[in-house]
């Protein structure tokens, strides 16, 4: 599909990463627009259609019993527009938002940095960041955010919602979430700060195993990937862990330009349908040769659109194996044009699906691991409470986080099933005793703040994450 008169930066991304002043939306391969205009092959509206939409406006600036902003009405026809198409993924950005939208392409923003989309009208997060306030406040993958500082985002679209949860640095945003396998919401408080958006974190782990996290496919990813990828060839790597969970995605020729360093020439990356069942299919342009150590995939759940595209990739046409969980399932394409040059506001709008190598579209499907690795149940504990003092004798799923959160730690509990036994108050003291506070054997707001930092170290620890180690496991089964 040609793209005439105007430069377009594709993008794989997964819906709207909630910054400041909005941010990366659901980014699908062509999806920004820079500097262009709408497409001419539409006829435009029709003069009945266009004396429809005249007479409303007439009608309403001269009859509604207050005066109306002009532009917010015009704004608000537009966004009527997009919303009617049914589809998380399109979305109308005016000025500011399209400004904050091409500063995170170029990975920086001020936010809470979570990747969020709609699912069944609901606002639900697809991943947050790695080392962003929303991950570090305790937000997960696949929570359902209900309101934000007491505002319900019931009935609101994807940018109504992120319009409220986004906000200047040092404010904060108390979001109130609904999370699988928990009864009642849970209240997290995230302060917004800069987003880091460093993307490439390399090391060469024991046994002369490549480990590269890729934590988003930002404009500079594959340079830094490259850097990183020759270093650790250099040291004599015996085997490559790639790692993108929690990955939302990003642009679509920085993963390209990554997979190509695995994925033999001639041999498919990916393939994108459009409309009229036409497909341009983007082919390696790697060389002949084939990496002489094997490669790992990890992912989870939160490993979208670009993440699963170099997945997918590397899977089907290099041979590598996917390690973790099954992984989101965003598989739609979009595309971004200007409204009105000199205005600065942009439309993205779906125009597409991408396929896999070898056709399979994993559109609300994913990807399905090749080895399937949970991770332990601490990894998905929720934020302790801090409305009330837990204590003996409790019996609810507050008390059930704090034992699976005491467990996850190695202060052993009698018991796991939210019931505060006395086994729970022992351990609970052990804790408290570590960590020099007072032995009381009860969950007030100081050892619930101690608790959350204390997973969170154990979330970080390599020899805590089982997915991580079973890659280990799976690569050096390949070199023997």
């Amino acid at each position: 599909m040609a793209f005439k008169g105007r430069t377009v930066a594709l993008l794989v991304g997964a819906a709207v990463l909630v910054s400041s002043t909005l941010t990366m939306t659901a980014m699908d391969l062509p999806i920004f627009a820079s500097g262009g205009q709408a497409s001419a092959n539409s006829t435009g509206l029709s003069q009945p259609e266009l004396h429809k939409l005249n007479a409303a406006l007439s009608i309403i600036e001269s009859k509604y019993y207050t005066p109306v902003d002009r532009e917010k009405l015009v704004n608000g026809a537009v966004h009527g527009m997009i919303s009617s198409l049914d589809d998380p993924y399109s979305s109308y950005m005016e000025k500011e938002e399209a400004e904050q939208f091409n500063t995170s392409i170029e990975g920086a923003f001020t936010g809470i940095g979570a990747e969020v989309t709609t699912e069944n009208g609901q606002v639900t997060v697809i991943s947050p960041i790695k080392g962003s306030p929303a991950e570090k406040a305790g937000v997960r993958p696949k929570d359902v955010l209900l309101s934000v500082n007491g505002e319900s985002l019931k009935g609101k679209t994807l940018s109504e919602a992120v319009a409220k949860i986004r906000g200047p640095k040092g404010t904060k945003a108390k979001l109130e979430v609904l999370r699988s396998g928990i009864s009642k919401p849970i209240e997290i408080e995230v302060v917004r700060d800069q987003v880091d958006m460093e993307t490439v974190y390399p090391k060469m782990m024991d046994g002369q195993i490549g480990y590269i996290e890729v934590r988003q496919f930002a404009m500079n990813t594959h340079k830094r990937f490259e850097e990183e990828l020759v270093k650790l060839e250099k040291q004599g790597m015996k085997g490559l862990i790639i790692d993108v969970r929690n990955n939302p995605g990003g642009v679509l020729e920085v993963v390209q330009d990554m997979t190509e360093h695995f994925v033999p020439k001639g041999k498919l990356i990916n393939q994108v349908e459009y409309r009229n069942k036409e497909r341009d299919k983007f082919v390696s342009k790697g060389t002949d040769k084939v990496k002489p150590y094997p490669i790992a995939v990890l992912t989870n759940k939160g490993s979208a659109s670009a993440s699963e595209i170099i997945a997918s990739a590397l899977k089907e046409s290099a041979g590598a194996k996917i390690v973790g969980e099954h992984t989101f399932g965003k598989g739609t394409v979009q595309s971004s044009y200007t409204t009105k040059a000199a205005e600065g506001s942009l439309i993205k709008v779906t125009i597409a699906k991408w396929l896999t190598p070898e056709g399979n579209w994993i559109h609300q499907k994913g990807l399905e691991p090749d080895v399937s690795v949970q991770q332990p149940d601490f990894y998905h504990a929720a934020p302790v409470s801090r409305e009330k003092t837990l204590k003996l004798d409790m019996n609810d799923a507050d008390v059930k986080n704090v034992q699976v959160i005491l467990n996850g730690l190695d202060y052993k509990t009698d018991r796991k099933d939210g019931y505060f036994s006395q086994g729970t108050a022992t351990a609970l003291k052990q804790f408290q005793r570590a960590h020099k506070l007072s032995e009381t054997g009860e969950v007030d707001a100081k050892t619930a703040e101690q608790l959350e930092q204390a997973i969170l170290v154990a979330m970080r620890e390599t020899k805590n994450d089982k997915q991580l180690q079973k890659a280990v496991e799976t690569l050096q089964k390949e070199i023997r």
